[in-house]
C-alpha cells in the first residue's frame, strides 16, 4: 500500500471515530460527567475531525506533488491526533488532569504538520 492511499485510509478511519466519539461525548457523557470536561472531550472530537481531514488532504497531495513533506504531514497529523486527542479522551474518562500536560506535545505536532504542509505545497512539483 502506498503511502499516500495509507494516509487516506487512516483520514476516513479517524474521521470516522471522530463522529462515534463526538457523538459519545454528546449523549453518553452529557449526564455523567462535568460541563467542563464534556467541553474537553469535545475538543478532543473536534481536533480529530480537522486533523482527519487534513490527513485526507496530505494523502491526496502527496500523489499531485513530490515532495517528503506530504509524508511528514501525514505521520504528524496522525501522531498528533493520538496524542492530542487521545489525552483528552483519557483525561475526561478517568478525571486524570496529568492527562493534560501530555496534550501540548500533540499540540506541537498538529503545528509541525500544517507548517510541512505548507511549505510541501510552496516547493513540490
Amino acid at each position: 500500500m502506498t503511502t499516500e492511499r495509507l494516509f487516506v485510509a487512516l483520514g476516513a478511519l479517524l474521521a470516522l471515530l471522530g463522529v462515534a466519539f463526538g457523538a459519545f461525548g454528546a449523549h453518553a457523557l452529557r449526564d455523567r460527567v462535568a460541563a467542563d470536561l464534556l467541553a474537553t472531550f469535545e475538543t478532543g472530537a473536534r481536533y480529530q475531525m480537522y486533523h482527519a481531514i487534513g490527513l485526507l488532504a496530505a494523502g491526496l497531495l502527496a500523489g499531485r506533488f513530490t515532495s517528503v513533506l506530504f509524508s511528514w504531514t501525514g505521520w504528524l497529523f496522525l501522531v498528533g491526533t493520538v496524542v492530542f486527542s487521545g489525552s483528552l479522551y483519557l483525561l475526561t474518562l478517568t478525571g486524570a488532569r496529568w492527562w493534560g500536560a501530555i496534550t501540548p506535545i500533540g499540540g506541537a505536532c498538529f503545528l509541525a504538520g500544517w507548517a510541512c504542509l505548507f511549505v510541501g505545497v510552496l516547493t513540490g512539483r
